[in-house]
């Protein structure tokens, strides 16, 4: 969809023209997975699917908003002066919480708003389009009533949102990659302490393939907080042996010489993929920057495995995938992305080789599954900003 249409359908749903446009981007994680939450590294990066916000001041205190995503829903209103959760709000609760705790921190947001939103992630497919949205009203926000926020409170507010808003208790990694991206960068974060640092991805003679399994994947409603309570156990188990403050402190070698002290078989396979998966990502940074994509290729099917095997948040869709991906020519490594219970894997693929890779991967998936995959080639974008104000009609 183009900017003018986006700008036509503002009037249309508004009566007014907007005034402003802005852009937050999805996000695939290369490597580091169900590492954020358990202080340890995670390897994103922004795409160029993400989710447009335009916008325009009112001279009363109404906020309205609507979705074309959602056109079934219509202009969802509330007021400033109500900001509480609302579940018949649906998706407005996300850039409905953003102002909450943009005003609670001290922020002057003294008027309301009409914002149209449109994105083109692939609704629940685990590429963040919550943080996108999140992300998107942040910079929409900063914007509009010119607050003195730095890029970092965006992303914590985010971050806020999800936890203590929607419910979810996830990690930092997906409003940190949609705040902080850069194009053609990856960005090794450490969850710990937020130092972090742009590792250069060059590309050139591949493709990242987004395959998106079709299955819905509700995060708030699947077992992602009981794995994190379940890596919350065992690092209290470690803790009576050995001095960390996460999991993420830990070597294998480490992990190994302690694990029995964990006494559930479940719990120990949870932290076993958080230690290693942790490590994996920090060698990845280090063949990334040697140019060496074989062996990062490796790494990522490394990865899949683990998070099937021990943190077991893949599912027969998202095998399928991976499974079929591994068997095609000129793979260099495939795995899930995301917090995984459906949503997407991601390829890296010579470029020769995609539109076969495509259309195999797609048969086998088809005759395992019995549904369609979709494929979305990606590539490495810039993080939430305001767009060109002279896109705006």
């Amino acid at each position: 969809m183009d900017f003018e249409r986006l700008s036509k359908s503002f009037q249309q749903i508004f009566g007014v023209a907007a005034s402003r446009a802005f852009f937050a981007p999805g996000r695939i994680n290369l490597i580091g997975e169900h590492t954020d939450y358990n202080g340890g590294h995670v390897f994103p990066c922004a795409i160029t699917f993400g989710t447009y916000a335009f916008a325009r001041k009112r001279e009363d205190s109404l906020v309205r908003m609507y979705s074309l995503n959602f056109e079934e829903k219509g202009v969802i209103e509330f007021d400033l002066d109500r900001l509480d959760f609302d579940e018949g709000h649906d998706w407005v609760n996300y850039p409905k919480g953003m102002i909450r705790f943009l005003k609670e921190a001290g922020h002057v947001i003294d008027r309301g708003m009409d914002v149209l939103y449109f994105g083109n992630i692939p609704n629940g497919a685990g590429l963040s389009s919550s943080a996108s949205i999140e992300l998107v009203t942040g910079v929409l926000l900063q914007g509009l009533f010119n607050l003195d926020a730095e890029r970092l409170e965006l992303v914590e507010t985010g971050k806020k949102v999800e936890n203590d808003f929607i419910g979810v208790n996830s990690g930092i990694m997906d409003q940190f990659a949609i705040g902080m991206g850069k194009k053609g960068a990856g960005i090794l974060l450490d969850t710990n302490t937020l130092q972090y640092q742009y590792a250069p991805i060059d590309l050139e003679d591949h493709k990242i393939i987004i395959m998106n399994t079709n299955k819905r994947r509700e995060l708030a409603g699947s077992k992602y907080n009981e794995r994190r309570s379940e890596c919350e156990s065992a690092l209290e188990s470690l803790k009576g042996v050995v001095d960390i403050g996460s999991l993420g402190d830990l070597t294998e070698e480490e992990f190994e010489n302690h694990k029995g002290v964990i006494s559930s078989e479940t719990e120990r396979k949870r932290a076993k993929h958080a230690v290693y998966e942790n490590r994996r990502t920090l060698k990845a940074l280090a063949f990334l920057k040697d140019g060496k994509l074989e062996q990062f290729g490796e790494l990522m099917n490394d990865s899949h495995v683990s998070l099937r095997d021990d943190y077991e948040v893949t599912g027969k869709e998202l095998d399928a995938l991976v499974e079929a991906a591994w068997n095609q020519p000129g793979v260099v490594g495939a795995r899930m992305t995301g917090a995984g219970f459906g949503g997407c894997a991601i390829a890296i693929v010579e470029n020769e080789h995609v539109d076969r890779f495509i259309e195999e991967v797609g048969n086998e998936y088809k005759e395992a599954i019995g549904y369609e995959a979709t494929f979305y080639t990606a590539s490495i974008g810039d993080g939430a900003k305001e767009l060109n104000k002279e896109v705006i009609v």
